[in-house]
């Protein structure tokens, strides 16, 4: 039997090119391997926007059709929305039951989260009661599907210990090695930063989404930060010091693509209004075919629907295996 794997997101909108690099292109790869489990963390989305829930169907849909377009297969696959597995929850029940508050409150994630809300208006001091279980939801969904693997990026392995620690923990307590340790399996894909220099996000407006037109991808890069230090066209200029085409560009481009590019900018023979055109009409090359399949899916939402209820159903069958195994080890009635 393939190991498993399982990941998911928050549905807080669409998809961007940073998700589709860092993560995606990713779990497209890895399906082919191992037995995945993919889904939209839709419970984890109520932790900070328990009051905007107005669009929480519509961005779940969203993430799955970019999933899909993107090349996730749900042949090869398990795409699910987390709350449509309550299992999930009951799990989530026990493992809350034998988790030290100072687990809970030393995960890395948690902190970042709680420092984000304690700087926006009106959050106070005060985190709610669901954000402060976020640790142990994540850990239920992990061990939900009694994973293996955990694809993360070398950022995030820090995160991924404290579900290793509750899995140990409930086998010490109830006398058999049941949960695995799951382990992390780093991305190692590529980053992009933001059009302005800084991290690629939604709330920085500074993204470009997997789903844009052409020409709103075209517009977007002619907003690109480039290198501030050249003036005029025909001014030498310095690739290494370009803040966010040149980036570009070493991702999207070929290597003789990249190495022309760097000959003609450091010889003054490509202007950055050029060189942001081609860079555009790169990009809209790559994804034109992951485009034209999310097209497809948006006019056969019915199709996205039926994945989601198959997947789901799916989710829940092997869910309910894991959780007929752990009421017993518990000793539930």
């Amino acid at each position: 039997m393939k190991q498993v794997i399982v990941s998911g997101m928050r549905p807080t909108g669409r998809l961007h090119l940073g998700h589709y690099l860092g993560v995606i292109q990713n779990w497209v790869k890895l399906q082919d391997e191992y037995d995945c489990y993919f889904f939209a963390a839709d419970w984890h989305a109520l932790t900070t926007k328990y009051d905007k829930t107005e669009e929480l169907k519509q961005n779940t849909l969203d993430v799955i059709i970019d999933w899909l377009a993107c090349g996730l297969d749900p042949k090869k696959s398990v795409i699910y929305v987390q709350s449509l597995v309550p299992e999930i929850a009951e799990l989530n029940i026990y493992l809350g039951m034998i988790t030290p508050q100072n687990w809970v409150e030393r995960d890395p994630t948690l902190k970042d989260m709680a420092k984000i809300l304690k700087t926006k208006e009106g959050q106070g001091s005060q985190i709610n009661y669901g954000l402060m279980g976020y640790p142990v939801l994540m850990s239920a969904d992990i061990m939900m599907f009694n994973a293996d693997y955990i694809p993360v990026g070398i950022d995030q392995v820090a995160h991924i210990e404290i579900t290793r620690d509750i899995a140990r923990r409930f086998n010490n307590l109830y006398g058999e090695e049941f949960f695995k340790e799951s382990k992390p399996i780093l991305n190692n894909c590529s980053l992009i930063c933001g059009l302005d220099g800084n991290k690629m996000g939604k709330s920085f407006n500074n993204d470009i989404k997997i789903s844009d037109t052409e020409e709103v991808t075209a517009k977007k890069i002619m907003t690109a930060i480039t290198d501030r230090s050249r003036l005029r066209k025909d001014d030498p200029g310095h690739p290494d010091d370009c803040e966010v085409a040149f980036k570009y560009w070493s991702i999207f481009g070929d290597e003789q693509e990249i190495e022309t590019v760097r000959c003609e900018c450091e010889k003054g023979l490509r202007g950055c209004a050029q060189c942001k055109r081609q860079l555009a009409e790169k990009i809209n090359e790559k994804f034109a075919p992951i485009r034209q399949r999310r097209k497809y899916y948006e006019e056969h939402i019915d199709e996205v629907h039926d994945i989601i209820k198959e997947g789901s159903a799916k989710a829940r069958e092997r869910a309910g295996e894991v959780l007929s195994k752990v009421r017993s080890l518990v000793r539930m009635y």
